[in-house]
C-alpha cells in the first residue's frame, strides 16, 4: 500500500507506537520549545513547551488552528477576546484572526493546522 504523506517512512521513530504527547517535548527556562511532528501538504502537528511568562506574539495564520493543552494553562487571544484554556482542554483559533498565546504557567500543547 502506497501513501502520498510517507506514513511508513518515519524519521523520528514516532509512528506505530503509542506516546505520551507530555514526553515528547520538554520545557527550558525562559524559553518556547517546539517539536513538529507531523509536517504534510494538507496540514501540520506540532508540540510546543512554553516555561512561564512566554508566548507566541500576535499574528494570524490562512488556516483554522486547533491547540490542545496537555500541561499547565495558557491565556489565548483571539481578536481582542482573551480565553483561558488548561490541561485537557481546546480551543480553537479561526483563519485570518488575529490570535497570539501567553503561559500563565509552563504549559505544554499540541497545535494542529489543516490546510483547506
Amino acid at each position: 500500500m502506497k501513501h502520498e504523506d510517507s506514513m511508513y517512512e518515519d524519521e523520528h521513530g514516532l509512528k506505530g507506537r503509542a506516546l505520551r504527547l507530555a514526553d515528547l517535548v520538554t520545557y527550558q527556562e525562559g524559553s518556547v520549545v517546539s517539536r513538529t511532528v507531523v509536517d504534510r501538504k494538507v496540514g501540520t502537528v506540532t508540540l510546543f513547551a512554553f516555561d512561564k511568562g512566554q508566548g507566541l506574539s500576535e499574528h494570524t495564520a490562512p488556516y483554522d488552528a486547533l491547540v490542545h493543552v496537555f500541561d499547565g494553562e495558557a491565556q489565548v487571544a483571539i481578536a481582542g477576546r482573551e480565553v483561558r484554556v488548561q490541561a485537557g482542554e481546546m480551543v480553537i483559533m479561526p483563519a485570518h484572526q488575529p490570535h497570539s498565546l501567553h503561559a500563565t504557567t509552563a504549559f505544554k500543547m499540541m497545535l494542529v493546522m489543516i490546510r483547506s
